[in-house]
Order: structure tokens, then C-alpha cells, then sequence
């Protein structure tokens, strides 16, 4: 049996910061095929001073964008996608431009409460309660789409080796049910 795909979108920091990208990688790549994407390198960003402020500041004056058509030109394969923060908003961007998505789970893409169309496939948004920007309950009523929200935690809670272990869950879950039903068929 073939393995599903997997494309992991980083936050802004990419493989700089990213060490704990490597937790989700030990937890999903005996069950995915999986393909990385370090967003920086996808938006073609590459600042002398890598501030938070500088960085934030470069994806939103071209870099998603850029992010965005790049991968557009790279994957043309239906997979499943997991993103955090600013990749988040890549993905969800990226699938309303056309790039075809089995699922979208997004951790902390706060950029996409500017969005008012919502990708056209299974999506599953998660927030930490104590982030600030997090889109608000009218948002996702309005685009008739569900966010987890998790008390107690901020913006990186995607860091975090609670969240990762649950979001993993979520995703080998989705693959074993499918696994399951293959053979039960078989």
C-alpha cells in the first residue's frame, strides 16, 4: 500500500527556530510521505536581520504571495497539509488559488481572519486561547468553518510536545481509519 502524502509548511522562522519540527516529523514519517517546505526559502526571503518584526513585515508586503506561487509551481500532487502560523496562511491562499488539498490542518494562522473565502477542502484550524490575533467566533461563523481553540496557550503552541503529540494523533488517525478500511475490503 502506498502512503498518503504529507507537505509540512514551517512557520516563519523555517528550519532556523524550527527544532521542533523534528517532533512531528518522528511522530508522521513512518505513515506519510512526507515533503518540508521552509516558508522563508519558498517566499524568497533573506534578510539581514531576522527580527520578528522585520521577518512579519517581509511576508506581509510580498512574501506570502511569493510563498504562495511557488508552491503553487512545485506541488501539483493532492496531498494532505500541515502548516503552522504564517505557512497556515500560505496553504489556505494557495488552495483558493487552485493547489488541490486532501485536508488542511493549520496551527495558529492568524492572517487567515483577513480571509473570507475558506479552502475548498477538509480544514481544521487550531488556536491557543491567549493568542491575540486568533480569527474570533463571528469570523468562523461566518465562513461556516471550525476552530479548536486551546485554553492557555499563545501564538507558537504548536512548539509545545502536548500540542504535537495531539495534532499527530489527529493525523495518523485519519490515516489508520483509511488503512483500516482498505484492508477490511480487501
Amino acid at each position: 500500500m502506498t502512503s498518503e502524502r504529507l507537505v509540512i509548511l514551517s512557520d516563519m522562522w523555517g528550519v532556523k527556530k524550527g527544532l521542533w519540527i523534528t517532533s512531528y516529523l518522528g511522530y508522521l514519517q513512518q505513515y506519510y510521505d512526507i515533503a518540508f517546505y521552509d516558508i522563508q526559502q519558498l517566499a524568497n526571503i533573506d534578510l539581514a536581520i531576522k527580527s520578528p518584526e522585520n521577518l512579519h513585515k517581509a511576508f506581509v508586503e510580498e512574501g506570502i504571495d511569493t510563498a504562495v506561487a511557488h508552491l503553487l509551481k512545485k506541488e501539483s500532487e493532492p496531498s494532505h497539509y500541515l502548516a503552522f502560523s504564517t505557512g497556515g496562511t500560505i496553504g489556505w491562499k494557495a488552495n483558493l488559488k487552485g493547489l488541490h488539498m486532501k485536508s488542511l490542518t493549520a496551527i495558529s494562522p492568524t492572517r487567515v481572519r483577513f480571509e473570507d473565502v475558506k479552502p475548498c477542502c477538509k480544514t481544521k484550524l487550531i488556536f491557543g486561547g491567549n493568542d491575540a490575533f486568533r480569527p474570533d467566533e463571528n469570523w468562523s461563523e461566518k465562513l461556516d468553518i471550525e476552530m479548536e481553540i486551546v485554553p492557555n496557550f499563545g501564538h507558537e503552541l504548536y512548539a509545545d510536545e502536548k500540542i504535537i503529540g495531539k495534532v499527530c494523533q489527529h493525523l495518523l488517525s485519519a490515516v489508520l481509519e483509511r488503512e483500516h478500511k482498505v484492508k477490511k475490503v480487501g
